[in-house]
C-alpha cells in the first residue's frame, strides 16, 4: 500500500492543503478536473463548475480573507473582485511552486475503502490505493432547487444563479419582467444589478423570510473588520450590542418592505449589501413574499397577487455532493455531515474534508488552518480524539449549530470565523500533546 495521500481538488481548499502536505513532507498526489487553480473563483472556469458572474465581488474584505502565509496585496480594494481572487490564487501557488504537484485535467471518478487504505480511480482510467484522502472539492457547485417544485407550469425562462452571468448572458434581461428567488448575497447581487439602467423592465425579490442586510461599510470601514474586533466578548452581549447599532445606522427594514427577520441577529447568514435597501427606496427592486404557483407567464406570490414575468432566476443555493462516494460510503442528506472541527471523519480513519463549512467571515483562513492540522496529523504529530469523543463533539456541534441558527439547509454547516479559529488552534495545541504522549 502506498503511504501517500490523495488530494482532491485545487480550489482555495486544496491547495492550501497541498502547500501544508509539501511543508510537513507527506507525500501525496492532488487531483484537479480544471485546467488551474481557484475553484469557483476562476470566471468560466473549464471544469464548468465556476459560479462566478461577471461582476462578482467578495463580501468579506480582503484582510479577512487572505492566507495567513501570503497577503492580500494592499493595492487592492477592500472588496476585490473575482478577477483579482483569482489572480491572488495563481500568484499563491506560483509563489510556493504548487503547480508542478498538481495533476491538472484529471478528475477523481470514485474513491472507496480497500481495507485500511482507500482505492482511487481518477478520469484517465488509473486506480491507486492510498492511505488517506483530503476532500477539497468544494460545496458551491451542484445547484438546489426548491423541492417540492412550485405548482403550476412557467411559460418563461429559468436559471439558477450559478448560471448567471451578466444582464444579457445567457438571457437578455434588458426590458423584461424578472423574479429572483432567495435572500442571500447572489440573489441581492443579481436583483440589484438587473434593477439598474438599461436593465430588466422590473425586478422582484422574492424571499419566504426575513433577513438581517449588512452594509459593506460601517464607520469608513469594512463591516467584518468591526465585528471582528468585538469577537473577544460573550455572543449575547455582542448580539446586543450589534442589533442597537443595526437600529441606528441601518433602520427599520420593514420600512423597505422586507419582512421582519424570525431570527435575532446573527441567528442565519447575513446578507452583505450596500445596494439593495437604496434599490427598494428607488422602487427598482420590489420585494415579494415566496412563489406560490405558476399559472403560464404569471407567478402567483404567498400574499395571493399575481405578476406577468419573463424569467425566473432561482438564487436557492447548492447541495452538498460528493460524486466519486457512493452514498452508502459517505454524503450528505440536507446538507448535513459530522465531522470533527469541520475536518476529520469520526467513522473513516484518514478521511479529511477542508474548506466544508459555511462560516460568518472567510473560509480561506479557516482552510488553511484545517490543512495544518491534516499535515500534522498525517506527519504524525497531531494525534486526534478518540472515534467516540469525535463523534459526541461532531454530534454537540451539530446541536449548537441547531440551537443557534434557523433551520435551514444553508446552517447545517454554518461556523462562527473567529470562534472556530481559536477552538481549532487550540484542538490543535492539544492534539500536538497527545502525540508527545
Amino acid at each position: 500500500m502506498s503511504n501517500e495521500t490523495c488530494i482532491i481538488g485545487a480550489g482555495s481548499s486544496g491547495m492550501v492543503a497541498v502547500k501544508a502536505l509539501l511543508d510537513a513532507g507527506v507525500p501525496f498526489d492532488c487531483f484537479e478536473e480544471s485546467d488551474r487553480v481557484g475553484g469557483l473563483w476562476v470566471f468560466g472556469n473549464k471544469n464548468g463548475k465556476s459560479a462566478a458572474y461577471r461582476s462578482l465581488s467578495i463580501n468579506t474584505s480582503r484582510a479577512r480573507m487572505q492566507y495567513a502565509d501570503f497577503p492580500m496585496p494592499e493595492t487592492l480594494p477592500d472588496y476585490p473582485g473575482h478577477a483579482d481572487i483569482a489572480a491572488y490564487f495563481q500568484a499563491y501557488a506560483e509563489r510556493f511552486e504548487l503547480g508542478r504537484h498538481i495533476r491538472f485535467g484529471t478528475r477523481v471518478e470514485h474513491v472507496e475503502a480497500d481495507g485500511s487504505a482507500y482505492a482511487v480511480t481518477t478520469s484517465d482510467g488509473v486506480t491507486k490505493r492510498y492511505a488517506a484522502v483530503i476532500v477539497a472539492n468544494g460545496h458551491h457547485w451542484l445547484p438546489h432547487f426548491p423541492n417540492p417544485p412550485f405548482p403550476g407550469a412557467f411559460a418563461g425562462t429559468t436559471l439558477h444563479s450559478s448560471r448567471y452571468v451578466s444582464p444579457v448572458e445567457p438571457y437578455d434581461f434588458r426590458g423584461r419582467r424578472a423574479v429572483v428567488l432567495g435572500f442571500g448575497n447572489s440573489a441581492v447581487d443579481i436583483a440589484c444589478e438587473l434593477a439598474r439602467p438599461g436593465g430588466a423592465e422590473r425586478v422582484f425579490l422574492s424571499t419566504r423570510r426575513g433577513a438581517w442586510v449588512l452594509p459593506k461599510y460601517v464607520l469608513g470601514r469594512p463591516l467584518d473588520q468591526l465585528t471582528g474586533s468585538m469577537s473577544f466578548l460573550p455572543p449575547s452581549i455582542g448580539m446586543r450590542i450589534s442589533e442597537l447599532f443595526y437600529g441606528r445606522v441601518v433602520g427599520d427594514l420593514q420600512a423597505h418592505g422586507l419582512p421582519k427577520p424570525d431570527h435575532r441577529l446573527g441567528g442565519a447568514h447575513p446578507t452583505v449589501s450596500s445596494d439593495l435597501l437604496p434599490m427598494l427606496a428607488a422602487g427598482r427592486v420590489r420585494p415579494k413574499p415566496s412563489i406560490r404557483a405558476f399559472h403560464g407567464d404569471a407567478v402567483e406570490f404567498a400574499d395571493g397577487t399575481r405578476e406577468l414575468i419573463d424569467a425566473v432566476v432561482y438564487a436557492t443555493g447548492y447541495q452538498v455532493s460528493f460524486p466519486f462516494f457512493e452514498p452508502a460510503f459517505v454524503s450528505a442528506p440536507e446538507n448535513e455531515l459530522e465531522l470533527y472541527f469541520r475536518t476529520l471523519h469520526p467513522e473513516k480513519k484518514n478521511l479529511f474534508f477542508i474548506g466544508l463549512a459555511q462560516p460568518l467571515g472567510a473560509i480561506m483562513p479557516i482552510a488553511e488552518a484545517q490543512a495544518k492540522l491534516i499535515a500534522d496529523c498525517l506527519a504524525g504529530r497531531y494525534v486526534p480524539p478518540p472515534a467516540d469523543e469525535m463523534r459526541r463533539e461532531a454530534e454537540a456541534e451539530r446541536a449548537s449549530v441547531a440551537r443557534r441558527y434557523v433551520r435551514s439547509r444553508r446552517h447545517t454547516m454554518q461556523v462562527d470565523f473567529d470562534d472556530f479559529m481559536r477552538a481549532l488552534k487550540k484542538e490543535h495545541a492539544r492534539g500536538r500533546k497527545r502525540a508527545e504522549r
